[in-house]
């Protein structure tokens, strides 16, 4: 038997490398870049700071995956309650703003209140675009003031043109009461789907891959070129090619596509509608380590360049030297809505221009590292073309016999533990089928 071929080495491919491993087939996980980990890289600086490629967390309710991630540390993590906040306009709000209206201006509250009492006792119509949900959801004023301006920035297209299929728990509705008494006295209790959340504590989230990574077989520097479905090979740029058994594929869809031998047009142009956004992120080392209470702010402002920050020394304070902070902040682009030109250095000091405008930041604060990175596929953009082009798409590659997984293999919204998963699901499927 050949190896069952898996691309990509992070969550996903590594989820399907441990069901492989477990079941005893040989495999192989290949990797373009030099280094595995994928989507879960941390940049390691050596004076010190660490950063993830974005704010990774693990909150996961399944003590199985809870367990098995604390075991590749050696339960060397941190735990603490995760704490949210948002910036609108000098406020600083509690997580989430519908919850805790008090200390916003009296005549906005006024108005979402009423805006509030006069659709939540109407029930949603089927299948609404975002924008419809929030205005049902919320009223007006508050989906206006709030969501909306969060959602162009983040997804960076406007909230008609999103479906809703990506909600889930992300959008807390409260009641009248939970609304009512969050303008007059702040939540009463935690809403948000996030309580606690684990996170190692040395070496960034990357290290929950680092066990696995010295148990398989790897071949780093391993850029896929092309793949035939026929012949069962795989060509890398590197000049080398192997036959496979099967193949589980983690990477991104509009990226795996292109490379299959006789790709049909219909299903080439398919992928090339799967919309997603590209995050520069400028990662800054801060001279003092009290930055803000929080681990994560969202901002509102149409007028602030960062839709998000995370600051990974509240993660774990191991992530800075002594004394020391972090800040992140996240801006979104798209190829296919609003594509980025230029440099990803040339957006650090506007951004921490901002970050002094909203008191993340002091004058007198020493930055001891500006450093800018491109996480090339974020998220998935749930665009209305989004179904129809991924049944093309999935079709295809079930006709042809290869498996994905994971975000970008699913083309969906999955968290750190909902894509392990994917990949372990995958891999049991593929055994099935050689069985």
């Amino acid at each position: 038997m050949k190896p069952i071929a898996v691309i990509g080495t992070g969550m996903a491919g590594f989820g399907a490398g441990h069901a492989l491993d477990a079941a005893g087939v040989p495999f192989i996980c290949y990797e373009r870049n030099s280094y595995y980990g994928g989507h879960t890289w941390s940049f390691r600086y050596d004076n010190g700071f660490v950063f993830d490629e974005g704010g990774h967390i693990s909150f996961t309710k399944q003590e199985r995956i809870r367990d098995l991630l604390a075991s590749n540390i050696g339960g060397r993590h941190e735990e603490p309650q995760l704490k949210i906040d948002n910036y609108w306009h000098g406020h600083r709000i509690t997580h989430p703003v519908q919850c805790n209206l008090r200390g916003l201006p009296a005549d906005l509250i006024v108005d979402v209140i009423k805006d509030f009492v006069a659709v939540h006792d109407s029930p949603l119509t089927s299948k609404p675009n975002y924008a419809q949900w929030l205005h049902q959801a919320y009223g007006k004023t508050f989906a206006e003031t709030f969501p909306m301006v969060y959602g162009r920035k983040y997804h960076t297209i406007s909230m008609d043109q999103l479906t809703t299929d990506w909600i889930g728990p992300r959008m807390y509705r409260p009641s009248l009461d939970e609304l009512v008494y969050g303008a007059l006295a702040g939540q009463r209790a935690s809403v948000h789907y996030v309580d606690t959340f684990r996170y190692p504590s040395f070496g960034g989230f990357m290290t929950y891959l680092e066990a696995f990574a010295k148990r398989f077989e790897l071949r780093l520097s391993h850029q896929l070129s092309g793949l035939d479905p026929k012949g069962h090979v795989l060509r890398f740029t590197n000049g080398t090619s192997t036959p496979y058994e099967r193949v589980i594929s983690s990477i991104p869809l509009p990226e795996l596509i292109p490379l299959i031998d006789g790709v049909p047009h219909d299903v080439l142009e398919a992928s090339r509608k799967l919309a997603f956004t590209t995050a520069v992120l400028i990662n800054l080392g801060i001279g003092r380590p009290d930055i803000s209470e929080t681990h994560i702010t969202y901002f509102y402002d149409e007028d602030i360049l960062f839709s998000r920050v995370n600051l990974p020394h509240m993660f774990s304070p191991n992530n800075a030297p002594p004394g020391a902070g972090t800040i992140q902040a996240e801006v979104y682009f798209s190829d296919k809505y609003k594509p980025f030109h230029g440099r990803p250095e040339a957006l650090i000091e506007p951004v921490i221009a901002d970050l002094r405008r909203c008191g993340f930041i002091r004058d007198s604060d020493s930055i001891l590292l500006k450093e800018a990175a491109v996480n090339r596929y974020a998220n998935v953009i749930y665009d209305h073309d989004r179904v129809p082009a991924l049944e093309i798409v999935h079709g295809f590659l079930r006709d042809i016999g290869v498996d994905y997984c994971g975000r970008y293999g699913n083309w969906d919204h999955a968290w750190t533990d909902e894509a392990f998963i994917s990949g372990e699901e995958t891999a049991a499927k593929v055994l099935a089928k050689i069985d």
